[in-house]
């Protein structure tokens, strides 16, 4: 029973330094992001699994979430996330998601006077 309790503690510890380190990637990265407040909370979530996944296999060195190199961990993922969204969503250095509609002019021909 304590093994499951210290399992939700360490789950809820990530879930919210996630969200601390998905929005301070995003403050951290210019322009304007295509998400909202989910989306924003999803990429530090995801963002801070794969920053220290990634630590995990390439040294074999667990990372803790409340520490240096977690908080570092956290923000590069997030960063990397967040980028890779706006690329994928379009919007990358304020590139717009839709072309805007464009009307065409109608010309409008004019007769020219036919002289007798």
């Amino acid at each position: 029973m304590e093994q499951i309790a210290q399992w939700a503690n360490d789950i809820f510890l990530w879930v919210g330094f996630g969200v601390i380190a998905g929005l301070l990637a995003k403050a951290l990265m210019p322009g304007k992001d295509p998400g909202d407040a989910f989306a924003t909370i999803v990429v530090g979530v995801v963002g801070t699994i794969i920053g220290a996944a990634t630590i995990f296999f390439f040294t074999g060195i667990r990372v803790k979430p409340i520490s240096v190199a977690g908080f570092a961990a956290a923000i590069a993922g997030s960063g990397v996330l967040l980028g890779c969204y706006r690329l994928l969503s379009g919007k990358y250095r304020g590139e717009p998601t839709r072309r805007r509609a464009t009307t065409r002019r109608r010309v409008s021909v004019v007769e020219e006077p036919q002289v007798p």
